[in-house]
């Protein structure tokens, strides 16, 4: 009868069988994880944002042609945005209001950018149901209180966007801006 080698259990040595064996489960591990990482990525790479969306991240706008009164509307990101000169009697009238009257309280000076306060930047988005505030063209109806007026439920703005009447529940949003010159203003 042939005798069989045995190891001691306590030798810490393994059979070369399950060497073998463990280095397959750490190569199939890996596989594994390489394949899930080749499904993955061009999964999550789908959802970033397009070329043309990026392009639109950031627009510049010259306020050259805007005479105090008046207003522009361009896109940015797909939605209007209002940019209005206002004149210095608007400016007047939205500084006499008392702020603790409004429904979203703010001030003329938290709607502008320090030493540019006769520039309102805006977006032309009602912030009741999405509608398109009239106002920022000529011949526009602007409502009771000269600034806008949503045709969809009769939200009126004032001439510093803030909400004064009808259903809206809070000012136009104000978009993330800086002034690169006195007359040239980057939006987003």
């Amino acid at each position: 009868m042939a005798s069989e080698t045995r190891l001691p259990l306590d030798t810490g040595l393994a059979p070369e069988g399950e060497r073998r064996r463990d280095f397959l489960y750490v190569a199939t591990g890996a596989f594994a994880a390489a394949g899930a990482a080749a499904v993955v990525v061009p999964l999550v790479n789908q959802m970033n944002p397009s070329a043309d969306v990026l392009a639109l991240a950031s627009i510049d706008l010259d306020l050259t042609p805007i005479q105090p009164g008046q207003a522009v509307v361009v896109s940015w990101r797909g939605k209007p945005v209002f940019a209005r000169q206002l004149t210095p009697a608007e400016i007047a009238e939205a500084n006499k209001v008392d702020v603790k009257s409004l429904r979203d309280p703010q001030t003329l000076a938290e709607r502008t950018k320090p030493g540019n306060e006769k520039w309102l930047i805006t977006l032309g988005v009602c912030t009741h149901l999405g509608c398109v505030p009239l106002g920022a063209r000529e011949g526009e109806k602007r409502g009771d209180f000269g600034g806008y007026f949503c045709p969809c439920h009769g939200s009126q703005y004032d001439t510093a966007g803030r909400i004064r009447g009808g259903p809206a529940p809070t000012n136009l949003e104000v978009p993330s801006y800086a002034f690169k010159s006195p007359t040239s203003v980057t939006i987003g």
